[in-house]
């Protein structure tokens, strides 16, 4: 029996480890082939080390054990030039574009009163207004598809709760709610589905 996502082509951030890692070995077990995007640099503000080119390579080495094609890009989800040109030259080399998993993500603790300009901007940056421009990147290629597809938002269990020291990330992840109701009502008729998981805490 073919996998789930037999013959489709899947972008996924923060692909490098972690949730983003495990998107990709799963869509790529269920036949799908993979886009590939990770920062892979330590990112100001951020109080652990990002993800590196190993990693990247090790995902890539995982989805070609499946028998899939991968490409992959170093590219910040703050910069909208550098996600649209490495998504237009994933999609020019698979051939197409049908599932976003937009999960790329950092975290920090810090209380309001305490949190400096730059850990709110960071985090808001990543979390939210990064998810919006990978979104933005790849809807052209989605569209001209023709055929629908699917948009999967990584939220989070405090963009519901919110939780004490955690406003800047609460924020951002309660604002990709609005961003994937606004998706949805507005690529419904283009048959793409839009849907944001919420998970809690994980095994890195």
């Amino acid at each position: 029996m073919a996998g789930r996502v037999e013959g489709k082509v899947a972008l996924v951030t923060g692909a490098a480890r972690g949730q983003g890692r495990a998107h990709a070995l799963r869509l790529a077990s269920e036949g799908a082939d993979i886009i590939a995007i990770d920062n892979c640099k330590d990112v100001d503000t951020i109080p652990y080390g990002g993800a590196t080119s190993d990693e990247l390579n090790e995902t890539a080495a995982g989805v070609e054990a499946s028998g899939r094609r991968i490409v992959t890009h170093e590219i910040d989800v703050r910069d909208l030039a550098g996600l649209e040109s490495a998504v237009k030259d994933a999609v020019d080399r698979l051939g197409r574009l049908d599932i976003v998993a937009a999960n790329a993500g950092v975290s920090g603790f810090a209380a309001t009163l305490e949190m400096t300009e730059d850990q709110w901007d960071t985090t808001v940056g990543i979390n939210l207004t990064g998810v919006w421009k990978t979104c933005k990147a790849a809807l052209p290629h989605l569209l001209d598809g023709g055929v629908g597809g699917s948009i999967i938002l990584t939220g989070s269990g405090a963009g519901v709760k919110g939780f004490a020291n955690f406003g800047h990330y609460a924020a951002a992840k309660s604002g990709l709610l609005g961003l994937m109701r606004t998706l949805a009502n507005e690529l419904g008729p283009h048959m793409i589905r839009v849907n944001c998981i919420l998970p809690t805490r994980i095994s890195a």
